[in-house]
């Protein structure tokens, strides 16, 4: 494994490279680190790819910048990463919001990414239950998942760090606007919707989405929000799921023959 930081601008980007083969990027969800998203799935995506482990801006062991945090911002960091590695061409799979910021790469960067996974993600508001959008009016640090702030301060122990992502990934989810369906339909790279039957998404946004999609498919596992990646505040030690869910990837990832 290699670890290291890319110089974006202002930012000092985390990353790490785990295997080798065709590349595949990792993007971890809103308040998560690399590993409280992807850790349980990595070692194994690692054993066919050359995995590319990114932690944005305010995540995990890179630190916040005096910028806006979006998910535009987020997809042009992760192109120039790209850039430095002399990667020409991946595939990306983003976990949540890093689903989100998969969905700008692929619209703003589409000759980069050659598959395309969308995990518990939304493209417009009303694709998550109400409930979410309720907790986003006053929302409470204290109701932020314990394995989420423990995940932060096990790599960049510094409350303050912790409280800027809360706060940074609140203001965005607060701020959100949907994407138009035609940008969703424009996206031409082969894409993957995975999500789980009791997620924060609907399972018919789910399908929604991938309706939409040129070259769509469609994977609904049971579980809760991450919970068939493996996701920290939801593991059950034992499932059988997330390798599931890894075997389905990776059958997807396979290049065309």
């Amino acid at each position: 494994m290699k670890k290291n930081y890319a110089t974006i601008g202002a930012l000092k980007m985390y990353y790490e490279i785990h295997g080798s083969g065709r590349p595949l990027v990792l993007i971890h969800g809103g308040g998560s680190t690399i590993t409280s998203t992807f850790g349980i799935i990595l070692p194994y995506l690692a054993k066919t790819h050359q995995v590319i482990a990114v932690e944005l801006q305010a995540h995990g062991r890179t630190a916040d910048v005096d910028r806006p945090l979006s998910f535009q911002q987020d997809a042009d960091d992760i192109a120039a990463l790209l850039q430095q590695l002399h990667i020409d061409k991946a595939s990306v799979f983003g976990f949540s919001n890093g689903g989100q910021t998969a969905i700008e790469i692929a619209l703003r960067h589409p000759a980069l990414v050659d598959k395309l996974i969308i995990a518990s993600s939304f493209y417009k508001k009303d694709g998550a239950y109400p409930w979410l959008w309720e907790g986003m009016k006053n929302p409470s640090f204290a109701h932020m998942p314990q394995g989420l702030k423990d995940a932060y301060l096990k790599v960049t122990p510094s409350e303050a760090g912790l409280m800027a992502m809360f706060n940074r990934d609140v203001h965005r989810m607060q701020t959100f606007k949907d994407w138009k369906d035609d940008d969703i339909r424009s996206i031409q790279a082969p894409t993957m919707i995975l999500g789980g039957d009791d997620d924060v998404v609907r399972p018919e946004h789910l399908v929604e989405m991938y309706r939409l999609l040129p070259h769509g498919r469609l994977v609904i596992l049971p579980g809760k929000h991450g919970e068939c990646l493996g996701e920290v505040t939801v593991y059950h030690p034992g499932s059988k799921v997330p390798e599931l869910a890894v075997a389905t990837v990776e059958e997807f990832l396979q290049p065309a023959k």
